[in-house]
């Protein structure tokens, strides 16, 4: 009976006492705060959505003048943006704010997350939950839906489930880029710009047909920085288009391991940064 109470006493049975409950305290925290200030979260939100419209305008520019790049018209990249800048934004919504290492870094405020006994990752991407960023997700959602209903596609089972596999592995594939564009900062410090080439970079590239970049380019987003696999292949797979010469149509479905490449860079760039970094004396 003693045993029974000492067990009772030691389950945790609400998400208050889960190891979990501090970063869900910081992130309830954050989304309040934006919620309190409306004319500054609506401006932001504003700001953000033109943001998004910009970047399909840059797309919708080169097609309508284009006509067809890459084999792709103006319906086929409507998909190509919508699956490519959805996904970005969801990633963005959660790492997004790594951007800031570096002032933390040099600020000296970084020591402060090693001082507390969680993973230092992970309350800095705990650390902020920028709500304006769901502008840019509900611009390309609505590209990306009338992608769908435009383009004369196939649809069956495994339709959805590429769609569904393709955006969820492409948004952990983009919040891999950002967490290897951190795991830089250590050594970069102000390379912030040098990073961000391959995120905010790798996103633009993404939205594009990669046929239409040289062969090294594409080495690197097929290779190096997969993020063709992130809306090209899945594109022209739900079309029904061949891909490029020497390029096989199962590469639609790999998207799960691109994110799995990125992430195991990530780790071990994060792992190396962190290990580099001796503390900025604050």
């Amino acid at each position: 009976m003693v045993e029974t109470a000492v067990r009772a006493s030691g389950r945790r049975t609400g998400p208050s006492g889960s190891r979990w409950s501090p970063y869900a305290a910081v992130l309830r925290s954050r989304i309040r705060a934006q919620r309190t200030y409306r004319l500054s979260f609506a401006s932001d939100l504003l700001g953000a959505t033109m943001v998004g419209l910009v970047e399909f305008a840059e797309v919708w520019v080169v097609f309508n003048q284009a006509k067809v790049l890459g084999g792709l018209d103006m319906d086929a990249a409507l998909l190509l943006f919508g699956l490519s800048n959805l996904a970005f934004a969801l990633a963005q919504l959660g790492f997004g704010h790594l951007d800031k290492l570096p002032s933390l870094i040099r600020l000296g405020t970084l020591d402060v997350y090693h001082l507390r006994p969680q993973p230092v990752l992970l309350q800095l991407i705990t650390s902020d939950f920028s709500l304006r960023r769901l502008a840019r997700a509900t611009v390309a959602l609505v590209v990306l839906t009338t992608g769908l209903v435009r383009n004369d596609i196939d649809w069956s089972a495994s339709t959805v489930a590429l769609l569904a596999l393709t955006v969820l592995s492409a948004t952990v594939l983009f919040g891999g880029l950002f967490v290897a564009a951190a795991g830089c900062q250590f050594f970069l410090i102000d390379g912030a710009e040098l990073t961000n080439s391959f995120t905010y970079g790798g996103s633009f590239a993404a939205s594009q047909p990669i046929s239409v970049f040289p062969t090294p380019l594409r080495l690197l987003f097929c290779i190096a920085i997969p993020v063709a696999f992130t809306a090209y292949f899945p594109t022209l797979a739900l079309l029904g288009m061949p891909g490029p010469a020497g390029l096989p149509s199962w590469l639609a479905w790999g998207a799960p391991l691109a994110a799995l490449w990125v992430w195991a860079l990530a780790g071990a760039l994060w792992r190396i940064g962190t290990r580099h970094y001796q503390s900025g004396g604050g």
